[in-house]
């Protein structure tokens, strides 16, 4: 798939993502259709990217002096989910910039045969602000340099 002017090439792949994070579903994700609610699908994008910045930096981030605020979001479904499904949250980023990061993501469906089949994608985009004053702020270091192992090139 190629990408127009100004947008960035969409990975389908769990190959195409630096890191992959498991998450599972619960009992009470599914709505009254059987399958996971949509809205869920941002929590789980939330939880992959805030447990891998906790575990590749070995720090509590919600002790630091600043803290990544959600500015957007944006899902694209593309298969039906449902507990107990097993995923795996694929993590890269598509910029680093000095006060924010912009997050690709994919959500992958373990199969039986152990393939990930693809679920979602979507973007996420955390601006960085002083945990007291809500004021922009530069990136921590300890989250600038985990965030710079998962850029991937365009």
């Amino acid at each position: 798939m190629t990408a127009s002017a100004g947008q960035r090439a969409e990975h389908n792949t769990a190959a195409d993502y630096p890191a992959l994070w498991p998450v599972a579903t619960r009992w009470d994700d599914n709505d009254h259709y059987g399958h996971v609610n949509n809205v869920t699908y941002y929590s789980y994008f939330d939880t992959a990217v805030n447990g891998w910045l906790m575990s590749t930096t070995g720090v509590d981030i919600r002790d630091l002096p600043a803290i990544g605020v959600v500015a957007e979001t944006s899902c694209r479904y593309r298969r039906e989910l449902s507990f107990p499904d097993r995923l795996q949250v694929g993590l890269s980023v598509e910029k680093l910039g000095t006060r924010s990061i912009v997050y690709s993501l994919a959500l992958f469906r373990e199969s039986d045969e152990d393939e990930l089949q693809l679920a979602a994608t979507g973007r996420f985009v955390h601006v960085y602000v002083d945990a007291t004053t809500r004021t922009p702020v530069t990136i921590p270091t300890e989250i600038e340099a985990a965030a710079r192992t998962l850029v991937v090139p365009s």
